[in-house]
């Protein structure tokens, strides 16, 4: 098995291909995002991920962050001014009394992502493609490669993200000679990559860019407008953490939202500060950042020998890339909306999945013979749909995912089999059921890995697999195929018609189960480690809960999610109590 890997600037993915599909694997909290940050305790073993930037919060001088804008790098490079060494040597960082290099912090995602992938999986993974920006030299690609060995693993490629891309949203399907924009504004560097698929081959016919223009130039500008609304003129090097986080935070929000208020906890002394904040006034603080995108776009399109209108598709790549004002820019460079159909922080990730299963052999020869008319999954915890086989995918095929328990003692597992694209549960065809037996175990530690699989003839066969004894159930449904036109336009009809309410009720479905997860938690860290803690802050950590609480029975999905990010930011001491104890 050869895994795929997203080594991010701010965040990391991984992923491998599994029953004929394409999956992104996710850590322990359900999260397929690992924040690219390394905390070093002065003892003990490197902490990574959100644990690394909840510590980053608390001692910014001893994490790492960012490091793939120095991998391969060396000191008197224009990328490299703000970090000062020997001219013409490898660049390092200091943090604790060590010089280390950006390969061995990124070795250190990298064990991470290993980690998750294995402990997923149940099994050992030790080959992977890794992806790196198109602009990569190879200095740049070789540390990148050392890094992966120094993580443990063999290293079977280093992929260009353009090309990643491209395979992720399909595009190696178009036509011969089409010609193919990417566009990748990434936590730390902007790119735009011109591809031209040629037999079967995309060929990077150029690219340009910025190493020093990304989501993190966008953040530092919001945390600079909420400084000035909140009236604040000194920061230690902890509240500039602080505030640059919740500036990303808003900057994500407002993707989706017209307003929102950014809460600032003990910014100035003990004083809490509230800031509202609009989209338009981020578009504005914003708007020359990504403007700068611009003369690249052109460039590129010049160095190709080519004119906007000449491009077939474009292709968004990174997380700022959701931002409305991004996707008007880049409609109005090339004169056509940009393709949205791939989440944008996953799709170089799992263009590196494609090509490990490329490179297995797991692609070759697929016969086309149907498709599949509605999205095939089960329900899920909380009432919602899990999709495994997505609507439109070709026939004969496979795909699976591995769920675990959600309650305690759970001595079994009901799979639900589900037709239709709504996001509840409720409003998706029923086509069949059955139940899968496990011992009791702890919540979490079960693994039930379910298949979906379609033959030629459109039969539906759906397995479920107790991992640990090895018990398992099939069950086959004829009618998974044959689906009446009237009824496939009627289940898309509604699926359009109440997109937005019930992504909506999924959002909050899933903010509800967070909540009611999360509110136990404090209160068991309280009973442990209260006393610990200063009087006022127990107390504004009761507070906080009380406003989940409050906010779970009001059903609005953003105050909840406020409620239940106020919460976050009060326990910060807490859970590095509950660290610190892990870790002792």
């Amino acid at each position: 098995m050869i895994a795929g890997i997203d080594l991010g600037t701010t965040n990391s993915l991984i992923g491998v291909y599994e029953s004929g599909f394409p999956t992104l694997l996710a850590d322990s909290e359900g999260k397929r995002l690992i924040p690219s940050v390394v905390f070093y305790p002065e003892n003990g073993i490197p902490v990574v991920g959100r644990e690394g930037l909840r510590m980053q919060a608390l001692h910014p001088e001893r994490a790492a962050a960012s490091v793939k804008r120095f991998i391969g790098r060396r000191f008197g490079e224009e990328e490299t001014e703000a970090l000062s060494g020997p001219k013409g040597s490898p660049v390092t960082l200091p943090i604790n009394g060590k010089n280390l290099t950006p390969e061995q912090v990124s070795a250190e995602i990298l064990k991470t992502l290993k980690v998750v992938a294995e402990e997923r999986l149940g099994t050992s993974v030790n080959r992977v493609v890794i992806t790196v920006p198109a602009y990569f030299n190879d200095a740049q690609r070789a540390a990148t490669r050392r890094a992966g060995e120094l993580a443990g693993f063999v290293v079977e490629r280093i992929l260009s993200e353009p090309t990643a891309a491209a395979l992720a949203y399909g595009l190696d399907r178009l036509q011969e000679n089409s010609k193919v924009a990417v566009y990748d504004l990434g936590g730390g560097t902007f790119d735009l990559s011109i591809l031209r698929l040629d037999n079967g081959v995309f060929q990077v016919l150029s690219t340009h860019g910025d190493t020093r223009l990304g989501g993190d130039d966008l953040d530092e500008a919001i945390a600079g407008l909420l400084l000035r609304e909140a009236g604040i003129t000194a920061l230690t090097l902890e509240m500039k953490v602080r505030l640059k986080e919740a500036a990303r935070a808003a900057k994500e929000l407002l993707s989706n939202e017209e307003s929102t208020a950014v809460l600032l906890p003990f910014m100035e002394g003990s004083k809490s500060l509230e800031v509202p904040l609009t989209r338009s006034q981020v578009e504005e603080i914003c708007g020359p950042i990504i403007a700068r995108t611009r003369a690249h776009c052109l460039r590129a399109l010049e160095d190709a020998g080519l004119k906007s209108e000449e491009i077939d598709q474009v292709i968004l790549v990174g997380g700022s890339t959701r931002m409305p004002l991004v996707q008007r820019l880049v409609a109005e460079i090339f004169g056509k909306q940009p393709n949205l159909s791939q989440h944008p922080d996953e799709a170089v990730a799992l263009g590196a999945v494609l090509q490990g299963a490329i490179l297995e052999g797991n692609l070759r020869n697929i016969v086309l013979l149907d498709v599949t008319p509605l999205s095939l999954g089960i329900e899920t915890f909380g009432g919602l749909m899990n999709v495994i086989i997505p609507r439109n995918t070709t026939i004969p095929t496979k795909a699976g995912e591995m769920f675990t328990n959600a309650v305690a003692g759970q001595s079994g597992m009901k799979i639900i089999i589900l037709q239709g694209e709504r996001e509840l549960a409720g409003d998706n065809w029923t086509l069949g059921s059955f139940q899968i037996p496990f011992p009791p175990l702890p919540k979490g530690a079960a693994r039930v890995g379910v298949q979906f699989s379609i033959d030629a003839d459109g039969i539906l066969q759906v397995l479920a697999r107790d991992t640990v004894t090895g018990s398992e159930k099939i069950v086959e449904i004829q009618s998974a195929v044959e689906v009446s036109d009237e009824a496939v336009e009627a289940m898309l009809a509604g699926s359009l018609e109440h997109a937005i309410e019930d992504m909506d009720a999924r959002i909050f479905t899933e903010a509800r189960l967070k909540a009611e997860e999360m509110l136990p938690a404090v209160k068991v860290a309280l009973e442990q480690f209260g006393s610990e803690l200063p009087e006022s802050e127990v107390l504004d950590i009761r507070e906080k809960s009380s406003e989940v609480q409050a906010a779970l029975a009001s059903k609005e999905t953003t105050r909840l999610n406020q409620a239940i990010s106020s919460l976050d930011d009060a326990t910060q001491t807490l859970a590095t109590k509950l660290i610190e104890r892990g870790m002792g």
